[in-house]
């Protein structure tokens, strides 16, 4: 089914964030790791896969609609270098990819492609339901706690 070359452009920018997000995601984990700080690693290694399943629904619609997924561009990639950092870091990219899919589900409502819009719905809840409010507890506890009390409760 050929679908609109406007809808599949929006698709691609989606997964530039949602790729971004996944490599973000992997590298912050093997970080984590690296640091001893398991219960992070461990949470954000899921985030991994989650991002790797949102870019798979994207890259299944866009074949359905005849397009060119684009596995090359990256949007919003930016490397943490401690855990505050990299927690913001992952919190800014959820935001922008929250905003991407607001921005398309608006596209898709107007181009009257439901069965996209329903998709992007899901991916949606999972971003601001799941991932970013998750991001902005983490980094709410570091504030309440203080950085080396919240490292400590990430190590085991």
């Amino acid at each position: 089914m050929k679908g609109k070359d406007n809808i599949i452009a929006k698709l691609n920018s989606l997964l530039a964030f949602e790729l971004a997000a996944m490599d973000q995601y992997f590298i912050h984990s093997q970080m984590y790791l690296d640091w001893g700080f398991h219960k992070l690693h461990t949470r954000i290694a899921h985030e991994v896969e989650d991002e790797k399943g949102h870019a798979a629904k994207l890259i299944d619609r866009m074949l359905f609609l005849e397009g060119t997924p684009d596995m090359v561009n990256r949007s919003g990639l930016l490397i943490g270098q401690d855990v505050t950092s990299m927690l913001e870091s992952d919190l800014r990219v959820e935001y922008a990819v929250a905003q991407c899919l607001k921005d398309t589900i608006a596209l898709c409502e107007i181009e009257q492609d439901y069965v996209t819009r329903d998709i992007l719905m899901v991916l949606l809840s999972d971003t601001e339901v799941d991932h970013a409010h998750w991001l902005e507890q983490q980094l709410s506890l570091i504030k309440q706690l203080g950085l080396p009390n919240y490292l400590q409760s990430q190590c085991s």
